[in-house]
């Protein structure tokens, strides 16, 4: 059975799974969570709702770009963007966890030339990226995370 076969048809319950998921993580301080079988590693991504205003936590795949943090925002190759791409468009400054550590980060989309440097590398790190790329015509935002120093 294909792999993006069963992911399409997950979406009904992925809702209350993700939840699930990330109050686990929460729960145990990132020793449960932060690693699925067949994924790389998740960080948790907190962010604010852009029409609610309501506070939301994803677990979601990252890969390191340097000190920043990156995010594909690919969602399965759905044709829309997911959620919390237009809430971090809203409200850009928020946290991550990444295990135990709390980081604060500011949220931005990739420029054109980020993005021509840093699809190859995504799609080495994470070859569902690419897949989920083929099945959409959509642009799919790439979202660095960058480091926000406590001053």
């Amino acid at each position: 059975m294909d792999l993006l076969w069963f992911a399409d048809r997950m979406w009904p319950v992925l809702g209350p799974v993700m939840r699930a998921h990330a109050a686990l993580y929460r729960r145990t301080g990132g020793r449960v969570g932060g690693r699925l079988p067949g994924l790389p590693s998740l960080l948790l991504l907190d962010h604010i709702g852009a029409k609610s205003g309501q506070p939301r936590t994803s677990p979601l795949v990252y890969m390191r770009d340097g000190e920043d943090l990156l995010l594909v925002a690919a969602k399965g190759g759905h044709p829309k963007d997911p959620a919390w791409v237009h809430n971090l468009r809203a409200h850009p400054e928020t946290t991550v966890q990444i295990g135990r550590e709390q980081i604060p980060v500011r949220a931005r989309e990739a420029t054109p030339e980020e993005r021509e440097r840093l699809w190859p590398k995504a799609i080495a790190y994470n070859p569902l990226w690419g897949k989920y790329r083929e099945r959409t015509s959509r642009e799919i935002p790439l979202v660095l995370l960058e480091p926000v120093s406590a001053t």
